[in-house]
């Protein structure tokens, strides 16, 4: 193999499938990307086997073939090339040759045998969708997720059609996020995308603004800019639970608040709050107070008064304070509503004059 390429052009493109290649596996062929080269371009293959990766670069190929070669390397390699404008890169026996106007390296490299195909989802089951909205709502909701592998259904983002709207839901059973950032469809098969595949397909897309072609196949989905890139990910067996059954159908106590005043409060709160996160929430719907207490029996104890709007029922609840912190980033208007239904029910939070967010908190017992 022998190409000339643009330098910048090709460490953004491993940058890209290095995040996808295989970490601390016995098998030394995932931690490699594969360069393979086309009809007036490159391929780069990286796999984890949970996620697989294929990108396309313009290059002047000289002599076909493809090599393997340690990811992590060359990208902190090319990434000390500040000098360098284009490159040759060449196979010679068991290395590559990586030569500059002012630079020569020679890398080892693997063999290709044993690296894994990178699957084809082919599947009559397809649709549309702009990069950003698929980076919008999987940001919007994968911190909801579980961290555990136990029930692998809550340990994903959940994308369906509500009424020929692409939504996004993640839970992990004690809070509960949905975003719909606006892409209609008519043809989406739903899925379950593993939470670890999630924040790395948000790396990969995000930045681009065009549009992605989605196959759903039977246990893979693929996204793929034509001509560019092409993403496959593995997606769970399993079926979501109705979340819509939990949220509360009408509300006993309304909150408006500053975003910015919510967040201050809650991180006076952190510094006091106890091994659970706790938070309590005195609602006074007369006196229109809201006060936000901590404790902890160590640090000492905490109570500060948000500046809000009250209408409804007066109230005392108990929350993590993690839970509602994680959500704020969804959150784009500058003010935002918090709704309640009474003791022992969940809180819901929106945006104000943003309908396409909903986060869902339930209360602590204690």
């Amino acid at each position: 193999m022998k190409i000339e390429i643009n330098k910048n052009n090709l460490l953004k493109a491993l940058t890209k499938a290095d995040k996808i290649t295989g970490k601390n596996v016995s098998l030394a062929v995932l931690q490699c990307v594969i360069i393979k080269t086309l009809e007036n371009q490159i391929e780069l293959s990286a796999t984890n086997l949970e996620l697989g990766i294929k990108l396309y670069i313009p290059a002047k190929i000289e002599k076909p073939g493809e090599v393997a070669i340690s990811s992590n390397l060359l990208v902190s390699y090319l990434n000390n090339l500040t000098q360098e404008e284009k490159l040759v890169l060449e196979q010679i026996d068991q290395t590559l040759q990586i030569i500059g106007k002012k630079s020569e390296t020679q890398i080892n490299t693997f063999s290709t045998v044993d690296f894994p195909s990178i699957p084809t989802v082919e599947s009559d089951k397809k649709c549309k969708l702009s990069s950003e909205a698929l980076v919008e709502g999987l940001k919007s909701v994968w911190y909801a997720a579980s961290v555990s592998s136990i029930k692998p259904e809550l340990s994903s983002v959940y994308l369906y059609s509500d009424d020929g709207e692409l939504t996004f839901v993640a839970t992990d059973s004690f809070r509960l996020a949905e975003k719909k950032p606006g892409a209609k469809t008519s043809d989406f098969e739903s899925i379950l995308i593993p939470q670890r595949s999630v924040t790395e397909i948000i790396r990969i897309f995000e930045g681009y603004d065009t549009e992605l072609s989605l196959v759903f196949g039977e246990n893979q989905v693929s996204f793929e800019i034509q001509g560019e890139l092409y993403l496959v990910s593995r997606v769970v067996d399993g079926a979501f639970p109705d979340y819509k059954q939990i949220i509360p159908k009408d509300n006993k106590t309304e909150v408006s608040v500053l975003k910015q005043d919510f967040i201050n409060t809650l991180k006076i709160s952190n510094l006091f709050s106890d091994n659970f996160n706790q938070v309590k929430f005195h609602l006074d719907g007369e006196n229109n107070i809201f006060d936000v207490t901590s404790k902890n029996t160590e640090k000492g104890e905490s109570r500060t008064s948000v500046p809000v709007s009250i209408r409804g029922e007066s109230l005392d609840i108990n929350f993590n304070q993690k839970y509602i912190t994680d959500c704020f980033n969804s959150i784009k208007s500058e003010s935002f509503q918090v709704f309640f239904n009474g003791v022992g029910r969940p809180m819901v939070i929106r945006g104000v004059g943003d309908g396409s967010f909903m986060y869902l908190v339930m209360p602590l017992n204690k």
